[in-house]
C-alpha cells in the first residue's frame, strides 16, 4: 500500500493521531486540513415563530414576515450546509469548524445561538460541551474553531462567550505563543486553536487572530476552480488560512432551480471540485493550501480526500 492511498485510508475519526511521525514537526498551518463551512446548520429553527437573520436582504425580511408558508421552505433548502451533529463531523475527519455567532434579536436572556438565514435551535454553551467531550475521547486529534460573524453581540455578550470557551476547554486551549504541530501539542496536552474575528482578541494570549478564509462566491465549480488558481499565484498568506470550495447561489440561481436545494448543488459539483483538491499540495510554498472547507462534508470523499494530500509532504 502506497502512503499516499494508506492516508486516505486512516481512520478519520483519529487521523492526526495516525500520522506518519514524518508529520508531527510540520507546523499544522502547512498541513492540509479538512474543514466545516458553517458548521452548525444541521439543527435550523423550522418554527415559523423564529425570524430569519438579519444579515438577509430587506426584501428577504419582508417577504418572510407577510408569506412565511411560501419563502421559508426556500430558506431552510439553501440555508442548510451540514447535516451531521458537531460530533459526527468531528468523526468523520473535520478538524476546522466555521462557527456563526448570534444573539436572537427579541431574546431577553444572554443565549447565544448559531445562524445561516435563520438561527439554531442549539445553543452555543451546547456545542462547545460536545466538543469538549469529543476531545476527551481523541486525546492526539486537534481542532481549530473560528468565531466570527458575530451578529446582535455587544461587549458584554462577547466577554460571556469568551469565558464559556475558557470554561468548555480550559487547559486544552492553545496560546498564540506555542509553536503548533502536532508534537508540540501532544507533548502540552493543548487540543484547541480558537480564532476570534473581534477587536477583543488582540490582547488575549489564548485567543487567535481571525483565520483568513477565501471565499470565491461563484455557484459554478469551474468559477470557483479559476478563482482560486488567480488568487494562489499571489501566495498564500502566513499562518493558518482556508480556502473554502463552499459554492454560492444567488437568487437568480434560486430562482432559476426552484425545485433544488445547496445539497443538489453540491452533490452534482464535488466530482469536479474534488478532482481539484486533489491536485493541491499543502506546504509552506506559493500555491499550497492549508484547510480546505466544504459543505455536507459527509458526502462523496472529501475529507479522505484533503488528508491524503498529506502524503505529498512526506517526500
Amino acid at each position: 500500500m502506497s502512503a499516499r492511498s494508506a492516508l486516505k485510508e486512516l481512520p478519520m475519526e483519529d487521523w492526526m493521531g495516525h500520522l506518519p511521525a514524518a508529520l508531527w514537526d510540520i507546523p499544522l498551518c502547512n498541513l492540509a486540513i479538512p474543514g466545516s463551512h458553517n458548521a452548525i446548520t444541521y439543527c435550523l429553527d423550522m418554527n415559523d415563530r423564529s425570524p430569519v437573520d438579519l444579515t438577509q436582504p430587506d426584501m428577504l425580511q419582508k417577504l418572510d414576515k407577510y408569506m412565511k408558508p411560501l419563502i421559508r421552505p426556500f430558506v431552510y433548502k439553501w440555508a442548510v450546509t451540514q447535516e451531521h451533529a458537531i460530533w459526527q463531523q468531528l468523526d468523520c475527519g473535520v478538524r476546522y469548524c466555521d462557527l456563526r455567532i448570534a444573539h436572537r434579536p427579541t431574546d431577553t436572556s444572554t443565549d447565544l445561538y448559531f445562524y445561516h438565514g435563520v438561527y439554531t435551535t442549539v445553543t452555543v454553551e451546547t456545542v462547545l460541551t460536545e466538543i469538549r467531550r469529543w476531545l476527551d475521547a481523541h486525546p492526539r486529534e486537534v481542532v481549530i474553531l473560528s468565531f466570527s460573524h458575530f451578529l446582535g453581540l455587544n461587549q458584554e455578550l462577547h466577554m460571556l462567550l469568551i469565558t464559556a470557551i475558557r470554561a468548555a476547554f480550559a487547559t486544552k486551549l492553545c496560546p498564540k505563543t506555542e509553536p503548533v504541530t502536532l508534537r508540540n501539542l501532544w507533548e502540552l496536552g493543548y487540543q484547541v486553536i480558537v480564532s476570534y474575528e473581534h477587536k477583543l482578541a488582540s490582547g488575549q494570549n489564548d485567543l487567535w487572530a481571525h483565520i483568513p478564509y477565501w471565499w470565491a462566491n461563484k455557484c459554478k465549480a469551474e468559477a470557483l476552480i479559476q478563482e482560486f488558481e488567480h488568487r494562489k499565484k499571489h501566495g498564500r498568506p502566513g499562518g493558518f488560512f482556508v480556502t473554502g470550495i463552499n459554492l454560492t447561489e444567488d437568487l437568480k440561481y434560486i430562482c432559476s432551480h426552484p425545485t433544488e436545494s445547496l445539497k443538489d448543488l453540491v452533490t452534482s459539483t464535488y466530482p469536479a471540485l474534488l478532482a481539484w483538491v486533489r491536485e493541491q499540495s499543502p506546504g509552506s510554498q506559493v500555491g499550497s493550501l492549508n484547510i480546505i472547507a466544504g459543505d455536507f462534508i459527509s458526502e462523496s470523499q472529501f475529507v479522505p480526500s484533503v488528508v491524503a494530500l498529506n502524503e505529498k509532504l512526506l517526500h
